[in-house]
């Protein structure tokens, strides 16, 4: 085992099991949560056009899901979680916005909405990966410059919602 390094090439990174440079020690491949997202991503974005409930939007994925060899569990509490807490998160996400969130650009809406369900319930997730991935995924299916405005949006949230988590790491 090795240990990993952070974000600025300082030690201190998760650590990787020997012989699976992409596999955490916890088992977690971070390819295929990404893969997740990603589908995670397009869901969300399908649910906000179509109206459909979770559970139709998780059977239309789920079959891709399976020949990306992403993490169909974890794809699925995101979308489940999106569903349950709507409300809940497009609140919680009102602060930050400079616009009501049903004004905010669909594949931004859904990611912001996907970022905010972990940032506030994947307590496990270190909330760098989470906007590290939600911007990859702006980037890829978003407007040309929407991940800077969901990067602004995340950062701020992750200040307030996860405090104790960004003083951790400014004191290492």
């Amino acid at each position: 085992m090795r240990a990993g390094r952070d974000r600025d090439g300082q030690p201190g990174g998760e650590a990787v099991v020997s012989g699976h440079p992409h596999r955490r020690r916890d088992g977690i491949d971070p390819a295929r949560r990404s893969r997740s997202r990603r589908r995670a991503l397009q869901a969300v974005y399908a649910m906000q056009l179509s109206g459909a409930d979770a559970k139709n939007a998780i059977a239309q994925f789920a079959h891709e899901q399976a020949h990306e060899v992403a993490d169909l569990e974890y794809f699925e509490d995101l979308v489940r979680g999106v569903e349950q807490h709507r409300r809940a998160l497009d609140a919680s996400l009102q602060p930050f916005l400079d616009r009501g969130i049903e004004e905010v650009d669909p594949i931004e809406r859904a990611m912001l909405r996907i970022a905010a369900y972990e940032l506030q319930h994947r307590l496990d997730v270190p909330y760098r990966v989470i906007i590290d991935e939600a911007l990859k995924a702006v980037k890829r299916f978003g407007s040309e410059h929407g991940h800077t405005y969901v990067n602004g949006v995340l950062d701020r949230a992750a200040a307030e919602w996860r405090a104790l988590e960004m003083q951790a790491a400014r004191d290492r």
